[in-house]
């Protein structure tokens, strides 16, 4: 089924604003609670994060600025209705709020991955937020802001990619902690190349903990293949 584009030719905001875009292309959804579902990716320029076990190094420079309706033209002619922000550190950009709500009024259904390290209460509430809470262990956990977790809505996730027992021992905690299952969908991921699926699976089974366990699907399809 088509996806209806309403374009506006006099929006002047969409036509005039930019941002810094590394690449947009379409794949599997391998992360989160929509894993497996056909997905046009936003990836921004830019993050002023350094994770351990970054995969995605080639978004920290370069791109090309594109304006807002640039972007929405290219992601229309995939004729998907999900669509995914992503990084570097989308939110280290103000251009992208313009952007999620443009995607929002368009009928797309949107969700931005965001380090959590940036504020995320401005992000329109039709926007699934899938954020991440740094671990010990990304070398980047001091980043987190922790004022965030009070704008997590039953439709956002929260992710913790775990790298380590000690990595899964903390991130157990501050999920106990803040009490995030009441809030939103939790989401353990094994660092890839780092810690086994299984391991990871069976500490968690240990602790009953309710949280869901994630692997990346798009690595298992394709490994780190660029546009993938």
């Amino acid at each position: 089924m088509s996806v209806a584009i309403a374009l506006n030719p006099l929006n002047v905001e969409l036509e005039s604003l930019k941002l810094r875009v590394t690449e947009i292309f379409c794949s599997i959804q391998g992360e989160s609670t929509y894993t497996g579902i056909p997905t046009v990716f936003i990836r921004l320029t830019g993050c002023p994060l350094r994770c351990q076990y970054c995969d995605t190094t080639y978004a920290f420079a370069g791109g090309k600025w594109l304006t807002l309706d640039e972007i929405v033209k290219e992601i229309s002619r995939y004729d998907l209705r999900h669509v995914t922000l992503t990084g570097g550190e989308p939110l280290a950009q103000r251009n992208s709020l313009k952007l999620l709500a443009g995607l929002c009024d368009r009928g797309f259904i949107v969700s931005i991955e965001t380090s959590g390290a940036q504020d995320v209460s401005l992000i329109d509430p039709r926007v699934t937020k899938v954020m991440d809470i740094k671990t010990p262990g990304s070398g980047e956990h001091e980043r987190n802001i922790l004022e965030n977790i009070k704008y997590l809505r039953k439709q956002d996730q929260v992710k913790f990619v775990i790298c380590s027992r000690p990595d899964y021992i903390w991130s157990r905690d501050f999920v106990r902690e803040y009490k995030l299952t009441h809030l939103c969908e939790v989401l353990f991921s094994p660092s890839f190349d780092q810690l086994s699926p299984r391991q990871l699976a069976e500490w968690m089974l240990e602790d009953r903990l309710p949280v869901r366990l994630q692997i990346q699907l798009h690595k298992l399809l394709w490994g780190n293949e660029r546009g993938r």
